[in-house]
């Protein structure tokens, strides 16, 4: 046997004028519905975690970018060492393609101007 259970609305689920108009249901679903929810305030987006600093110069981000490299590259050696057959091949260029694009990086930095004034700066960039 199926039990009926009724949902009773809470007086503070009402319009705020606390007046419901029963002439027609469509008013009255109307204003119920219009009721204002409970405010929600959303999480902290994802895109804040991994971020970078604005204001950084482009000496740093292109040291960071070949350590990053420098890295992967020795991330996917040892991988491909674990490996055999068509997935070694594929780690081995993956690993050949970080190598290059730590070259390039580097190559980037050496084309850096030093900053005026100050030539014999040394450089905070570990290669």
């Amino acid at each position: 046997m199926k039990k009926i259970t009724s949902i009773a609305i809470e007086p503070s689920d009402l319009p705020a004028d606390d007046t419901v108009d029963s002439s027609s249901p469509a008013k009255v679903a109307e204003q119920l519905v219009s009721v204002p929810l409970r405010t929600h305030t959303p999480p902290k987006s994802a895109n804040y975690f991994f971020a970078v600093v604005p204001d950084v110069d482009t000496e740093s981000l292109l040291c960071h970018a070949s350590e990053t490299l420098a890295s992967l590259s020795v991330m996917a050696t040892d991988l491909a060492r674990e490996l055999e057959g068509p997935r070694r091949h594929v780690i081995v260029g993956i690993q050949q393609l970080s190598a290059l694009g730590e070259l390039l990086v580097n190559r980037a930095l050496d084309n850096l101007e030093p900053p005026r004034g100050s030539s014999d700066v040394p450089s905070n960039c570990q290669r």
